[in-house]
């Protein structure tokens, strides 16, 4: 099933940076409590048994309250499978989805069971029905809301810095190249970039550069070759931004 990944995470203390997925990502809250932050108006808490749904591309962070633990369970899945996959019941998917937060018992411990079926020695047949039954399910779940219809406009106006930067991961980007790219001062880059995206310029292509470092090393590349090819001052460097964006090290995520 190389369109999902899945993973748990027990009494963990580790913070992340404001990031993105290329995949769409389901997460849930098992215990203690968190606060989740979209780039929409500000944080919101989640509480054990909150089910959190992100569209791919959209920066948001999730963090234990300060001082705390928390366990959580976290399934991305490849956005081009469930896209296919909506396309069989929905007519239309729609654009500038939202992020969903739900909070259901009864959708909290369906979620739980679909998890723990992943992770068992089941069919993958079996898995993948299960799979595509609660995405069918829980698409039209009810929630709260974060909308994304500003940022997808803004996107827009920015795609040719966009572009140029999705082309050049593993570059040392100048602001000042890509304001002119966009015809637009620093200044102005910045405020449009930061409400397009959530992120400043130089943090979104470290977030394209983590996503891109995940893939390589599913294939199989060294850690060395992976960090030099992404343009990382060194394998400690290296280190230091993943574990910030993934909440690991490239060394466990390999594992």
């Amino acid at each position: 099933m190389p369109y999902a990944e899945s993973r748990r995470a027990c009494d963990s203390r580790a913070c992340y940076k404001p990031h993105s997925h290329p995949t769409f990502s389901i997460g849930a809250v098992d215990r203690g409590s968190s606060r989740f932050s979209g780039a929409g108006d500000g944080p919101v808490t989640l509480q054990v048994g909150s089910l959190v749904f992100v569209p791919a591309a959209r920066v948001h962070a999730c963090n234990p309250q300060p001082g705390s633990a928390w366990s959580y369970q976290m399934l991305h899945l490849d956005a081009a499978w469930l896209q296919a996959v909506r396309a069989e019941y929905a007519s239309e998917a729609g654009g500038g989805e939202s992020i969903r937060i739900v909070a259901a018992p009864a959708v909290y411990a369906r979620f739980c069971r679909l998890n723990a079926l992943l992770f068992s020695a089941a069919d993958a047949q079996d898995k993948e029905a299960a799979l595509i039954e609660f995405v069918g399910e829980t698409d039209t779940a009810q929630g709260l809301r974060i909308d994304s219809g500003a940022s997808a406009r803004r996107s827009e106006q920015l795609q040719p810095v966009l572009d140029f930067l999705r082309n050049a991961s593993a570059i040392h980007t100048d602001l000042g190249d890509l304001a002119r790219l966009a015809g637009t001062s620093r200044y102005q880059l910045i405020r449009a970039f930061r409400a397009a995206t959530g992120m400043t310029p130089h943090a979104w292509q470290l977030n394209r550069r983590i996503n891109l470092a995940r893939e390589h090393i599913r294939a199989g590349e060294g850690l060395a070759d992976v960090a030099y090819r992404l343009g990382f001052a060194d394998q400690a460097h290296f280190q230091r931004v993943f574990k910030a964006h993934a909440g690991i090290t490239p060394g466990r995520f390999r594992a």
